[in-house]
C-alpha cells in the first residue's frame, strides 16, 4: 500500500520521507493518475475539513476511489461533534486524570503527531486520543473543572502550518516510525496481495490461540496470498491499513475487541469474528432465547429475574446451573445444589444483570466442541471435565487453573447428530468461525453454547487436520476479501 500526503501548500510539509509521496490537494482531486491508482493510503493534511472545502473532498473522494484516508469523513464529523468528544472524555477519564494531575494551570493543549507526543508522560493519553480520532496531527484542549477534574473540551485536526518550528524534528520522526511498519510489510508483499491483521493480547492468561498457532496462521496466510501482522489493542489506528481482521483475543462487548471489530467492519475489512457474532455469542440470555425459538435442543432453561426466582428450583430441580449473561471460560457459571444456595447466588448475579440464565444440570464426563467455519464443520474435540470438577476448567483463586484432558477426532468420527446440531446452531449466529459446545446425555444432544472466537491451539484443535486447519481458515479470509474487493 503506497503512502500519499496531501496538503494545500507544499510548505505545509517541509520534509522528505523515503517511500512517501507529497502532493497538493488540487492535483490529488483532479489528476486522473490518482483516481486510477489502487492500494493508496492518503494522509490528509489540508488546512480545513469544513464541508465542501478541498480538504473535505480529499477524504470523501479518497473513500470513493477505494483509498484509505486519514482522517476519513466519519472522523471529520466526530471532530465537530460535542457529544462524541464528551463521550470520549468519559471513556478515558481515568487516563486523563492520571496524565494531567500534576499540571498547575486550568487549561492545557496536547499536540499529537501520528499518535505520539513529545513528552513521554503524555504518550498514553496521546495514543488513546489518536485511536479515537484518527487524524495524522491533532490538538486536544483540556479544561480543569469542578472538584479539580480535567475534561476534554475539544479536539481539532491541525495541518503543517500550525506546527511550531521547534516540533518539526519530532513530527518527522513520528511520521517515519508510523510509516515504517507498512513499508516493511510492503516489501514482504512481493508475493502477497492483501494484508491481514491478527489481534491478540500478549499478556492474556487464556488466549484463544497459543504462540505456535499464531505462527501457523501467519504462514498459512502467506501461503494463500496474504501478509499477516500481529497487532495489539494499542494499534487501533492501524486498522484502516489492512484488508482483514482476525481476532485472536478474548472477546467482550465492553472491551477493545468489540470496538476493533466494529471499526474494522465499518472500514470495509473482512472481520472474523464480526461484531454481530460477538454481540450474539457473548450474551447467554440471547443464545437461550435464539436456540429455543428455532427449535434447537438445549437443557431445560429458565431466564431468571426477580419475579420468577422462587419458581426456578421447582421448574428445573437441583442441581441448577446459573450463568451470568456474559460469562466465559467457565467463569460466571456456577452450580447450586439447593434453594438456599440458589437464592444467595441469584441475588449476587442479579446485581449486575436484570436477567440471568438458569439451566438444568446435565452431568457428563466431557463436552463435544465442534468447530464450525463458514457454516461447515471444521474440527471435533472432546473436552473432558477437570479432575474432581463438573466443568472443563477448575478455576483457582491463585490463578493456577486446572484443565481436563482433550481428544481431537476427525469430524466424521464425531456423532452425526452432534455435528448437525452444532452446524445448525452456528448458522443462527452467522457464517464466521465458531466453537459449539454440545452435551450428550442419555442418548440426546444439547447445545450448551456457541462461542465466537473459539480456541485454536497448536497441539489441540489441530491434531487431526494439522497445518490444513490454519490453511482452511485463511482460505476463507482470502476468498471473502477477493469477493469484497471485486465489488469496489
Amino acid at each position: 500500500m503506497s503512502v500519499l500526503i496531501v496538503t494545500n501548500r507544499s510548505e505545509d510539509w517541509p520534509a522528505t520521507i523515503p517511500g512517501v509521496e507529497v502532493v497538493d490537494d488540487a492535483t490529488y482531486l483532479t489528476d486522473p493518475k490518482f483516481s486510477d491508482r489502487r492500494g493508496v493510503k492518503v494522509f490528509n493534511l489540508c488546512r480545513s475539513y469544513r464541508y465542501q472545502t478541498s480538504g473535505y473532498y480529499v477524504s470523501l473522494l479518497a473513500e470513493a476511489r477505494g483509498h484509505k484516508p486519514l482522517p476519513n469523513v466519519a472522523t471529520v464529523r466526530d471532530l465537530k461533534s460535542k457529544s462524541v468528544v464528551r463521550m470520549v472524555s468519559e471513556e478515558i477519564d481515568d487516563l486523563i486524570q492520571s496524565s494531567l494531575q500534576s499540571l498547575k494551570s486550568e487549561q492545557y493543549e496536547l499536540s499529537i503527531y501520528f499518535g505520539q507526543n513529545m513528552a513521554a508522560r503524555y504518550q498514553k493519553l496521546a495514543l488513546a486520543l489518536f485511536n479515537q480520532f484518527q487524524s495524522p496531527m491533532l490538538r486536544a484542549y483540556f479544561t480543569l473543572g469542578s472538584k479539580s477534574r480535567w475534561y476534554l473540551r475539544k479536539v481539532d485536526s491541525i495541518s503543517g502550518n500550525e506546527v511550531p518550528a521547534s516540533h518539526w524534528d519530532f513530527v518527522i520522526q513520528a511520521a517515519s516510525e508510523f510509516f515504517a511498519s507498512r513499508r516493511t510489510q510492503t516489501r514482504r508483499r512481493a508475493t502477497t496481495r492483501f494484508d491481514l491483521a491478527i489481534l491478540r493480547s500478549p499478556d492474556d492468561p487464556q488466549p484463544p490461540s497459543n504462540d505456535k498457532a499464531i505462527r501457523k496462521f501467519i504462514r498459512a496466510a502467506e501461503a494463500v496470498g496474504m501478509s499477516a501482522e500481529v497487532i495489539t489493542k494499542d494499534d487501533y489506528a492501524k486498522i484502516v491499513q489492512f484488508d482483514g481482521l482476525f481476532i485472536r483475543d478474548t472477546t467482550y462487548i465492553e472491551n477493545h475487541t468489540y470496538r476493533f471489530a466494529r471499526k474494522a467492519e465499518g472500514e470495509g475489512l473482512v472481520v472474523m469474528d464480526d461484531p454481530q457474532s460477538i454481540l450474539r455469542c457473548t450474551n447467554k440470555v440471547y443464545l437461550a432465547e435464539l436456540m429455543a425459538r428455532h427449535g434447537v435442543t438445549i437443557p431445560r432453561t429458565v431466564v431468571a429475574h426477580e419475579d420468577n426466582a422462587a419458581a426456578i428450583g421447582q421448574t428445573l430441580g437441583f442441581p441448577v446451573v446459573l450463568k451470568r449473561p456474559d460469562s466465559a471460560f467457565s467463569q460466571g457459571v456456577i452450580k447450586v445444589n439447593n434453594e438456599e444456595e440458589l437464592a444467595e447466588k441469584l441475588e449476587t448475579f442479579l446485581e449486575d444483570s436484570d436477567l440471568v440464565v438458569a439451566q438444568e444440570f446435565l452431568p457428563t464426563t466431557f463436552d463435544w466442541r465442534i468447530g464450525v467455519l463458514d457454516q461447515q464443520p471444521l474440527f471435533a474435540c472432546k473436552y473432558f471435565m477437570a479432575r474432581g470438577h463438573w466443568q472443563i476448567i477448575n478455576p483457582n483463586d491463585n490463578g493456577s487453573d486446572h484443565y481436563g484432558n482433550f481428544e481431537t477426532l476427525p469430524v466424521d468420527w464425531a456423532p452425526r447428530k452432534a455435528v448437525q446440531l452444532a452446524v445448525k446452531a452456528a448458522g443462527l449466529i452467522g457464517n464466521g468461525l465458531y466453537g459449539v459446545d454440545v452435551k450428550e446425555s442419555n442418548g440426546k444432544f444439547y447445545i450448551i453454547e456457541v462461542n465466537d472466537n473459539p480456541n485454536i491451539d497448536a497441539g489441540v484443535e489441530d491434531v487431526v487436520l494439522k497445518d490444513d486447519l490454519y490453511h482452511r481458515i485463511m482460505s476463507v479470509f482470502m476468498r471473502r476479501i477477493e469477493q469484497r474487493k471485486s465489488l469496489h
